[in-house]
């Protein structure tokens, strides 16, 4: 029996991916969690066979979950399932461990398929994402502008170009205003623009967004 452990704030979302999962017979979820340092403190004592998470949750979210997932279980893979387009995230995501990402508006089969490939060993790498892959081998070595930011400034910058006002992602983070403030200059200045409207046409011209 496949263990797993299901990270995401929305209830009705957890109940219908463990629905689906637990549907096939071969599969258990032991766990479930609507924010990332719940599932750390959960992980730290117990152990599962792959960690489904969610990228946007209260407290930690999916990508710093990640990053402690694989300094303190480094072998336990992690299957991220967001809402977020795999333009957006996957990539990223996957260079940093995860061993595969899907969005949510994926089918029943698809997260099946992906989970079970993931317990074989192997990551489960769409085919819109091993063009992605393979597009930044052959890119040359300069990154491109939003490559140059670290996780953190990634995600308020995709908040900011989705139109939320400082306050909404400061809410949405648990993070002051100033400290989006001074996020929101980093990140102009990393990538060489002036203002938010310049972020909104950078992430629509490279889909982004």
């Amino acid at each position: 029996m496949i263990r797993i452990v299901i990270a995401d704030d929305h209830a009705i979302v957890r109940q219908g991916l463990a629905r689906i999962l637990e549907k096939s017979g071969e599969m258990k979820v032991v766990a479930e969690h609507d924010n990332g340092l719940d599932a750390l403190k959960w992980l730290r004592i117990h152990d599962c066979d792959i960690a489904v998470v969610d990228i946007s949750m209260p407290g930690m979210n999916g990508i710093d979950l990640l990053k402690q997932l694989h300094e303190l279980k480094p072998q336990l893979p992690v299957l991220i399932v967001s809402i977020y387009s795999e333009d957006q995230y996957a990539v990223r995501l996957i260079k940093a461990g995860a061993s595969g990402y899907l969005a949510k508006g994926c089918s029943p089969s698809i997260l099946l398929k992906a989970v079970n490939r993931i317990i074989s060993g192997k990551k489960y790498i769409s085919p819109a994402v091993a063009e992605m892959l393979a597009d930044e081998v052959g890119a040359p070595d300069g990154k491109v502008s939003h490559e140059t930011l670290s996780d953190r400034e990634y995600q308020i910058f995709l908040m900011i170009t989705s139109a939320k006002t400082v306050s909404e992602i400061a809410e949405a983070l648990s993070l002051s205003g100033k400290t989006i403030s001074t996020y929101r200059s980093r990140i102009l200045q990393k990538m060489h623009l002036r203002n938010n409207a310049e972020m909104m046409r950078y992430a629509v011209d490279n889909k982004l967004t």
